[in-house]
């Protein structure tokens, strides 16, 4: 069922108001993969009557009034995707197309969209009930932040947007915990996964158990002082060692709760089974088709969270380092639904998450002490405390293969080789079950450079990893029988790269890999990664060396360029 959009849908439901209204710049589509129906269902398998609006127009009062004022809160969010980081390419171009918009145009997502969709809010509903922020965009923007559209750092989105509260993270659990606080009338400030903004007159709690990061005036000015900021906040993400945190905008104050504890597998699997509609609601269908389902409608996410890290990349700090995995039986109950559509062919596009190959295994000692803050998962090499294990994964594979009515399953999402080949056991064995039975012609990897420097900075293994692994899927793809490729994930102009890199990494894909790269992105700085804040200060902030930093837009692309073959890299 869909969750109503409509006054007449609300009609129907006999409801006289809605508990949540929430509000999202993309298109309303009713699928595990879109946060805002999997945040929806999940506050209405709690008991609460939930509406959605979507992609409101911001110069009438017509989409943001028609369901009335929420009885709870409101929820905002700017979509999946940073709304700016959905409107703009790296080299700051408007983007044309947007996949979450109904006909695929990209005229419906303002910029900065929790902002104005906050502010929208108040215009028509004076002194209305609490406006809370979620999603992508609030958990990447939740302190002071380098924001790459403005090239100067900006203080909490919450300021910005003037919102009452902020939930950041997969924020499933915090949303019910805040709509259950909220319907006691009771204060939700100490709720975990939660931020609010404090006057000085209550801080002596928050100080006394939570840690100052320098204040927004300073870290505006001070790179010194924004990478110190930007250490204590990243350290502070795991749910079982963090604390929370608070910094000073002005005269008042951001709070910062500990994150929410991880989902168990007895949390996660209901979350898959609310039933889901895997398509776009027909109110906004009439306006034109979205290609986001294209891919997502028959697809299954397995698990959630990442233990890679790369430092360009922001799942660590919004879905975690810690992995969370569906059960077998849930998984597989999802499967078996999807064959139930007209529509299904009997293929299923990917069965994965961030990453392809993190499924059911994790780290002993950071489920029980938290993540570590000296090292990391992956990188340099992968920790030896992690023990890589595809057996729950090439079990699960095998059991969806039998399902009746599926002929194939995809395994689309990205493999991290350097997983596989640590799994001394069952590593080779996963490969080739993906290559035997579940790849459509080609594999994505993301090896990003082949440069010892670039890949330091990027937090990114060697190429020998990457050539073991190709050679194992090479020599596993012809005793299959079977003509079948890598493609690889590249990046221009990141941090630490000039072009003489680019130069190096061209040679290297034409000498080792027998390419001309085209899958080839201009490195784009995302709110709340330690790539950002190198590209923000020129500086490494682990050895505190100068970094070079290629700022200039028509040189970022003519890195690009010389890596895909189109210009020759000046020594």
């Amino acid at each position: 069922m869909f969750l109503p959009t409509t006054k007449q849908e609300m009609d129907t439901l006999g409801w006289d108001r809605p508990d949540i209204i929430l509000v999202t710049g993309d298109s309303y589509i009713d699928s595990p993969f879109i946060g805002i129906a999997v945040v929806g269902k999940t506050l209405t398998r709690a008991g609460f009557r939930v509406g959605i609006i979507a992609q409101p127009d911001i110069h009438s009062p017509a989409d943001i009034t028609r369901l009335g004022e929420p009885r709870l809160f409101w929820g905002v969010s700017g979509g999946c995707i940073d709304s700016m980081i959905a409107n703009y390419t790296s080299l700051k171009k408007k983007r044309k197309s947007d996949d979450y918009t109904p006909g695929g145009q990209n005229t419906k997502r303002p910029d900065r969209a929790s902002i104005v969709y906050s502010n929208l809010i108040r215009q028509y509903f004076k002194k209305t009930v609490p406006i809370v922020l979620g999603g992508l965009e609030a958990s990447l923007r939740r302190v002071a932040h380098y924001d790459y559209w403005d090239d100067r750092v900006r203080g909490s989105i919450l300021f910005d947007a003037k919102a009452d509260y902020l939930l950041y993270g997969m924020a499933e659990k915090v949303a019910v915990e805040l709509a259950q606080t909220l319907e006691k009338g009771e204060s939700p400030r100490q709720i975990r996964g939660l931020c609010y903004i404090s006057g000085e007159a209550d801080m002596a709690s928050v100080r006394e158990n939570y840690i100052e990061l320098p204040p927004l005036d300073v870290v505006e000015k001070d790179k010194t002082a924004f990478t110190d900021m930007f250490h204590t906040f990243y350290r502070n993400n795991d749910p079982i060692t963090a604390k929370g945190l608070y910094q000073k905008h002005g005269n008042r104050y951001l709070a910062q709760n500990p994150p929410q504890p991880s989902m168990t597998q007895a949390e996660l699997d209901p979350v898959f089974a609310v039933g889901y509609e895997r398509a776009q609601h027909p109110y906004y269908e009439r306006q034109g088709k979205v290609k986001a389902l294209e891919t997502i409608k028959f697809s299954i996410l397995s698990h959630r969270g990442c233990y890679g890290e790369c430092n360009f990349c922001a799942i660590a700090v919004h879905e975690g380092r810690t992995v969370q995995w569906r059960s077998e039986e849930s998984i597989l109950a999802e499967a078996r639904e999807l064959t139930k559509y007209s529509d299904f062919t009997g293929y299923i596009r990917d069965i994965g998450g961030p990453t392809a190959n993190m499924y059911g295994f994790e780290c002993g000692r950071k489920l029980e002490k938290g993540a570590c803050v000296a090292k990391r998962c992956l990188y340099p090499e992968v920790c030896p405390t992690l023990k890589p294990d595809h057996s729950k994964q090439i079990s699960l594979l095998k059991k969806l293969r039998k399902i009746e009515g599926i002929k194939k399953v995809f395994v689309a999402s990205g493999v991290r080789y350097d997983a596989v080949l640590a799994d001394k056991k069952y590593g080779e064995p996963f490969l080739e079950e993906v290559v035997r039975h579940h790849v459509s012609g080609q594999m994505k990897v993301a090896p990003e450079h082949s440069e010892p420097s670039v890949l330091k900075i990027m937090g990114k293994p060697g190429t020998e990893p990457l050539l073991k692994f190709k050679g194992m899927f090479d020599r596993l793809s012809k005793e299959a029988g079977k003509a079948q490729f890598l493609t690889y994930y590249l990046i221009a102009a990141h941090p630490g790269c000039t072009a003489a890199d680019m130069g190096k990494l061209q040679e290297f894909t034409a000498k080792n890999l027998k390419i001309n790269p085209e899958q080839v992105q201009v490195f784009l700085p995302a709110p709340s990664t330690y790539s950002s804040l190198m590209y923000y200060t020129g500086i490494d902030p682990f050895t505190g060396k100068t970094l070079f930093v290629e700022k200039e837009l028509p040189k970022k692309e003519f890195q690009k360029r010389i890596v895909t073959g189109k210009t020759i890299a000046k020594r």
